[in-house]
């Protein structure tokens, strides 16, 4: 087994090619083997579920599936299978929460931004039916986000969870990212004691290694094969505590990849001095 990059242009693309070395084809999962069960809460009560069966847009002719980064992204599968969305996609729909007078009041305080994380949980779990076992793979709780991204009106959640990939990757484990955005579609009136609403815009998941780098479908199905297989835990902080672990190691290697490319931008400095001193003396000793 051996790992290497698609060259694109005399370039490497930012995903990964699994080659198998001959491995028979029977043995590895077909995206067919795999069903999805989705589900999101918000505070205690059921906003959103969803069963795919399969992964979508993975039936394609050319393959090309296998060789291009892995993602689910349900917005899209929504629309695709409703007639009706007339080019808007709201998978459902958040009532009940604080009211909030505008986003610039919203900045301050924070404490919309509060009610998503403290109140929002995803579980996402995978089935192969071939292997008839299950996993699931979101931390239930958000990791991490952003808010007013990539609008004032919108607000990331990140969950996710990390995978082993012993036979797959060098780095021999990667991260499950899985993404909720919501949208503010109502403001809401605190004096009118009016709600304000919010509308789940967005929700995927895709596996990155620790470089940041997005694998492919083949490798996906590799890794998502493997995290059926391996030790899980439901208590919460081992979860947290992994992510954790797997986040500073990813910091780490970040700040030393930076610290090898500012060491070779100084070598090339020194090198670039060096030899512009020795053409120099050459030129003066010849005149």
């Amino acid at each position: 087994m051996k790992l290497t990059s698609l060259p694109k242009n005399g370039l490497s693309l930012d995903y990964y090619y699994y080659d198998d070395g001959g491995m028979d084809d029977s043995e590895n999962s077909l995206p067919s083997d795999f069903v999805s069960l989705i589900d999101v809460w918000y505070k205690g009560h059921a906003l959103y579920s969803k069963v795919i069966w399969g992964i979508p847009s993975s039936d394609s002719a050319n393959g090309w599936f296998y060789n291009y980064p892995f993602r689910i992204d349900l917005s899209q599968h929504s629309a695709e299978n409703n007639e009706n969305n007339n080019g808007d996609v709201f998978l459902s729909t958040v009532s009940g929460v604080s009211p909030v007078p505008s986003m610039e009041q919203e900045r301050k305080d924070g404490k919309l931004w509060r009610e998503l994380n403290d109140g929002v949980k995803l579980s996402w779990i995978v089935v192969n039916k071939k292997m008839k076992r299950a996993v699931n793979l979101t931390s239930w709780h958000p990791l991490s986000g952003q808010r007013h991204w990539p609008t004032d009106a919108d607000f990331v959640l990140r969950f996710g969870s990390v995978l082993p990939a012993k036979e797959v990757l060098p780095c021999q484990v990667a991260e499950c990212i899985l993404l909720m955005k919501f949208r503010v579609t109502g403001m809401g009136g605190e004096e009118a004691g009016e709600p304000s609403t919010l509308a789940l815009t967005e929700l995927s998941m895709q596996i990155q290694d620790m470089g940041g780098v997005h694998l492919n479908g083949r490798c996906s199905l590799l890794l998502l094969k493997e995290a059926l297989s391996c030790h899980r835990s439901r208590n919460y902080d081992e979860v947290l505590e992994s992510c954790n672990l797997y986040l500073k190691a990813q910091s780490e290697l970040k700040e030393e990849k930076i610290r090898s490319e500012c060491r070779f931008d100084t070598l090339c400095v020194f090198s670039g001095i060096a030899i512009f001193a020795a053409i120099c003396t050459m030129w003066y000793r010849k005149f």
